[in-house]
């Protein structure tokens, strides 16, 4: 089965961690969503990461290898945040945590951003002030990824960050609810899982009473 026709994983909660999660085992094999160049299109357009018509500009304007490049690039960032957040996850990050972020500083300085002046119906007279990216070439994809690691590191509390509880489950998300009381990455998924599996295990140990 070609898993870049299937939608990704995005219940994290936190765009940061649905990057995370771009490799998962939805059954019983793992599946990488940016295991190439056209993978890593597919998920930042369909994560609304990126705009659909910068992504049809990159893809008609970049080679393969080069597109290639930057979905390799984007594995070794995955894999190195994944350990960052697998070891401080419940808990409260501080500020002794900087300096293990300096390689997301790193790429952050390489950004190409700059306000402009935009139309925007809701502003009272139809102007507002905001950020535009530009797009110089296939790495520039990195870049909302890196944006939204940063924000997941500043703005969400990681004592709610959590591991899903299924056996074999490996996706990350952040715990909004009431009570924080959440355990599966989703009812739909692990969790019925883990309703089915108790259920036989109620069941088998009524005939053996």
């Amino acid at each position: 089965m070609d898993y870049r026709h299937v939608p990704p994983i995005l219940l994290a909660d936190a765009p940061g961690l649905d990057f995370l999660n771009s490799i998962a085992t939805p059954v019983d094999e793992p599946v990488d969503w940016i295991a190439d160049g056209e993978g890593l299109l597919s998920w930042l357009e369909q994560a609304q990461l990126v705009p659909a018509d910068v992504i049809a500009h990159v893809r008609s304007h970049s080679a393969r290898a080069e597109l290639d490049e930057a979905a390799t690039k984007a594995r070794g960032l995955r894999e190195w945040f994944r350990a960052f957040v697998q070891t401080r996850k419940g808990k409260p990050l501080t500020a002794k945590d900087l300096s293990e972020l300096a390689p997301l500083n790193q790429v952050l300085r390489r950004d190409e951003q700059h306000g402009e002046i935009v139309a925007d119906a809701t502003a009272a007279n139809g102007l507002a002030f905001g950020m535009q990216r530009r797009w110089p070439n296939a790495e520039a994809l990195l870049m909302p990824v890196v944006e939204a690691l940063a924000k997941l590191v500043c703005e969400e509390d990681f004592t709610y960050v959590k591991a899903c509880e299924g056996l074999k489950c490996t996706l990350l998300f952040a715990d909004h609810t009431r009570g924080h009381a959440r355990r599966w990455c989703s009812m739909a998924i692990c969790g019925n899982r883990a309703k089915v599996a108790a259920h036989r295990a109620r069941l088998k140990e009524g005939k053996g009473a």
